[in-house]
Formats: C-alpha cells, structure tokens, sequence
C-alpha cells in the first residue's frame, strides 16, 4: 500500500503561481512513478502531468506542458507540481497518484490522493 496526500491547493488569481505537494507513505516510493490528474465538476479526471521513477523522465498534458512542471525528491518521498499562469480553466480538485508502469491512463494507477482543490478566480 502507498498513501499519499496532496497539499498546496487553494485561491489564486488568474495569472498567479502555485506548487502543489504530494507526500507518499508506505512502500518504497522510489519505485512507483507518480502523476498528477485534476478533475473539474462534471467532467472526467484528466491526465496533467507524469514523471518516472527516477525523475529522469516526464510527460504533460498538451495544454499545461508549457507553464506546469513536475518533479519529485525520493530522498523526501514526495512529488510536487508547480503550476504558473494559471488560468480559471485550470480551476479543478488536482489528485497526485502511483504507478508501476507510467503513463497518462487512470487505470494505470495504483494508489490515489483524496485531491486537493485548486481555484483559480478571473
């Protein structure tokens, strides 16, 4: 099992900056890949960002690779995602999640987050 809980969300203006942080617990997290999904009301959980094990790797969403970053310290056994120019489109609950394999599908992912809310007012 690997817990993990996001932190950082909140109400920032369009424009603005925020990091998010994923802390992970359980198994060792240097072996899972990790990814960030968000999902605003009424839609599906989408696909923003991965990153390999290592951290030697990552992978975006189209629209989020140019102002959204990925990164993780295993030293730490956590991940962050640090999103800048933040739009109101971006406004959705962001849930960090495990995997085995990375990727950009949901159901390559182990373990999940209880998400953390991230509101971005114009």
């Amino acid at each position: 099992q690997v817990q993990l809980v996001e932190s950082g969300g909140g109400l920032v203006q369009a424009g603005g900056s925020l990091r998010l942080s994923c802390a992970a617990s359980g198994r060792t997290f240097s072996n899972y890949a990790m990814g960030w999904f968000r999902q605003a009301p009424g839609t599906e959980r989408e696909f923003v960002a991965a990153i390999t094990s290592s951290g030697a790797t990552t992978d975006y969403a189209g629209s989020m690779k140019d102002r959204f970053t990925i990164s993780r310290d295993n030293a730490k056994n956590a991940v962050y995602l640090q999103m800048n120019s933040l739009k109101p489109e971006d406004t959705a609950v962001y849930y960090c999640a495990a995997a085995w394999v990375w990727g950009r599908k949901r159901g390559m992912y182990d373990y999940w987050g209880q998400g953390t809310q991230v509101t971005v007012s114009s």
